[in-house]
This record gives C-alpha cells, sequence and structure tokens, in this order.
C-alpha cells in the first residue's frame, strides 16, 4: 500500500530499547526519512494494538525480544514536499522497552541497527522529535 500523499494519517509505533546505559538506533532503509537514524518500529496492522505492533515491528527491524515498560507520547509526523503538499502523515505511538533478548540485525525495511550509548546521541543526526522522546525515556540521575 503507498502511503505517500495519503487521504488519512497512517498510524505507526516505535520503541525506545534499553540495554544497559545503550539505546538502539536504527538507519532507515526506505521512505520517509530513507538513510535517516531513528528508532525501531513501523505501521500498525488491522486488528492488531499498538503494543502487539511494537513488539512485532522490533522483532521484525532488529530480531530482538523485547519487554514494554510504558508508553512515552503520541507524535504528529506530518511531512511536506517541495510544493508544500503533505507527502506522508503519520501518527506515531512511541513506547519505552527494555532488551530481554536476540542479537540486534537489520530486518525488513533497516539499513543498520546500531547500540549507542545515551552520551554518543549527539553523534547522530536524529529528527528533533525522535531525540525528545529518547531523552524523556532515559532514567533520572541517581536511579
Amino acid at each position: 500500500m503507498d502511503r505517500s500523499y495519503p487521504n488519512r494519517p497512517f498510524v505507526g509505533v516505535g520503541a525506545v530499547i534499553w540495554r544497559n546505559e545503550n539505546i538502539l538506533l536504527t538507519r532507515r532503509g526506505k521512505a520517509p526519512r530513507a538513510d535517516e537514524w531513528s528508532l525501531p518500529g513501523g505501521a500498525q496492522e488491522i486488528g492488531e494494538t499498538v503494543r502487539d505492533a511494537c513488539l512485532r515491528e522490533v522483532k521484525e527491524e532488529t530480531g530482538l525480544t523485547v519487554e514494554i515498560e510504558r508508553l512515552l507520547d503520541v507524535v504528529d509526523g506530518i511531512f511536506k514536499d517541495a510544493r508544500g503538499q503533505v507527502q506522508h502523515h503519520y501518527t506515531l505511538v512511541d513506547f519505552k522497552a527494555h532488551w530481554i533478548s536476540g542479537s540486534a540485525v537489520p530486518g525488513d525495511d533497516v539499513a543498520e541497527v546500531r547500540w549507542v550509548p545515551l552520551s554518543e546521541l549527539d553523534a547522530y543526526d536524529l529528527w528533533d522529535e525522535t531525540r525528545r522522546i529518547i531523552l524523556s525515556s532515559a532514567p533520572s540521575p541517581g536511579s
């Protein structure tokens, strides 16, 4: 199903996955935002809860099994073309999750996966909303 120039938003899910002090970033292999670093995730399917969609997408994109801790936020991803028309429109539901098992490997529409210490996050050119979501999931100092 083509998601360019939609007549309605699509629901997407994402996960900030923690393993010790590191988070998992994925380099997107497809539009929108191809070749950019992001969170693992993707589209919710009919009949699927957002939590189930998140777990499935993480498994498909990274090979990991994770446990969802909590909802972080819902973000509007509205991307316009050079003429100002909405080319992509996603309602993104982002969760905080923890690594349970598996080795991170790029799956279906991911070009690369990388565990990144939070202290090195600035080295990655992330969408402002992605950076905000990641930082909102960080443990409090001293916890």
